[in-house]
């Protein structure tokens, strides 16, 4: 007999019920990995974002910036808006993703940061700055959080054998948005651009309904295991590895934990320092080798770092399943410390190759700072509540997405309000850069 809870569940909307995501026998948990990174490989255009920023500080001027042109440091606000609200979308909607599963979560952040888009697109051409604000800072960041996290828990639950490598693999691509996003932008700026428009709010347009369409795809494809499944072959160890626990700590529980607070500091100083300079990875660039590195050139190295920070999210979570996670983010400040205090020796020897080996590496790290710590938290507090807690402790990103953009964009500005030149107006910040990740080093 068919019941009225059948019917709603096969209705137009039932797909999205976890009961319709439960793999069946024989499916194989690498067939999980591209579902996450169809969605991760979308919000990580947020990575690519300032590839916008220079074009829209001169959306009425053109060539040049005119008087009613938006300033770059009104600009970074978009960008740490997002951030800010990714990570408030994950706390608040960590415990209601371990209840609906990974499917209904993809779907509504592809609607999320699909639309935000759109809105911009609207914001652009009526140069309201408000509602950019709006669109890709608040509801596109809404999208970032809730498609950042939703196939964190499902791979961890699909490799219990290796869980740092299996939220590497969640998270990659994430890292890697920016490297097709960052051309691909340019691109369909100067496609769309004409004599007196920049192309930036068909460029929202064209992006919204790309990353629309592949986040669905993602949704489509995620599923979870059945209750109590295991790979075949794995027996759990019977002695668990130091600083490894076999409890399942409550959210509520590990909230009142100092080690969720200290690794939400780590979280946060390590994310700081890397989300700064990232966000102005374009304009930093141009502005510290004037005249040798071009705004084509800019994006590609927005790209490269792209690369990195996607290839480090998979190598150092990896290496952590065999080296420890507290030991490998020992590795990233350690190391972090010293690049960051090289970063503007380079610019004053006029190495492009140094310095782009240098943010090669910090972009490695920072990467991998994002993907080693689901593994952390279900290290300490086990994997039943592992979602909702990554949750929780990514409000320190929404921190971490302030403090960073703000101490390189005012600073910057303050540096040039007092006459020092462009190419020397960031050695400052990265200083400051260095104490910060000599802090996070302390409290790991």
């Amino acid at each position: 007999m068919t019941t009225a809870a059948s019917v709603d569940s096969g209705g137009l909307f039932g797909w999205l019920d976890r009961a319709h995501t439960v793999a069946k026998p024989g499916f194989s948990r690498w067939l999980v990995p591209p579902a996450a990174l169809c969605v991760h490989l979308c919000i990580g255009q947020v990575y690519a974002f300032s590839v916008f920023n220079l074009p829209m500080t001169k959306l009425i001027g053109i060539t040049e910036s005119a008087p009613d042109d938006w300033k770059l440091t009104q600009l970074g606000w978009i960008f740490s808006i997002a951030i800010v609200f990714l990570g408030l979308a994950a706390a608040f909607t960590g415990t209601w993703l371990d209840r609906v599963g990974p499917r209904r979560a993809m779907f509504t952040a592809a609607l999320c940061f699909g639309g935000g888009f759109l809105i911009s697109a609207l914001g652009v051409h009526l140069h309201q700055l408000w509602l950019i604000y709006l669109g890709y800072g608040v509801l596109g960041g809404c999208g970032l959080g809730l498609g950042y996290i939703s196939p964190v828990k499902t791979l961890i639950t699909w490799f219990p054998d290796r869980p740092g490598m299996a939220t590497g693999l969640a998270i990659m691509g994430f890292g890697g948005g920016a490297m097709i996003a960052s051309p691909l932008s340019v691109w369909l700026m100067q496609y769309f651009a004409t004599p007196t428009d920049k192309g930036v709010a068909a460029t929202f347009v064209t992006l919204g309904i790309i990353y629309l369409v592949f986040m669905m795809i993602g949704a489509a494809l995620v599923r979870v295991p059945p209750n109590g499944w295991l790979p075949e072959g794995y027996v759990p160890p019977a002695q668990p590895k130091k600083f490894v626990t076999t409890a399942h700590v409550h959210v509520d529980e590990a909230l009142r934990t100092k080690q969720f607070y200290l690794l939400w500091g780590v979280l946060c100083l390590n994310v700081t320092a890397g989300i700064g300079v990232l966000s102005q990875a374009s304009a930093m660039s141009q502005e510290m080798f004037p005249g040798q590195i071009t705004a084509a050139a800019a994006a590609g190295f927005v790209g490269l770092l792209s690369i990195f920070n996607m290839a480090g999210r998979f190598f150092w979570a990896s290496a952590s399943d065999y080296i420890g996670r507290r030991n490998t983010y020992m590795i990233y400040f350690a190391l972090g410390v010293v690049l960051y205090a090289i970063v503007p020796w380079t610019g004053r020897i006029d190495s492009i190759v140094l310095f782009v080996a240098c943010y090669a590496v910090i972009l490695s790290m920072y990467g991998g700072g994002f993907s080693t710590i689901p593994a952390y938290l279900r290290d300490i507090f086990g994997t039943r509540y592992v979602g909702a807690i990554h949750g929780r402790l990514l409000t320190a990103w929404s921190a971490a997405g302030v403090f960073g953009p703000v101490l390189v964009n005012y600073i910057r500005e303050y540096q040039l309000n007092h006459g020092v030149p462009k190419a020397d107006a960031y050695s400052v910040t990265m200083y400051i850069m260095a104490g910060l990740l000599f802090v996070g080093f302390i409290l790991n």
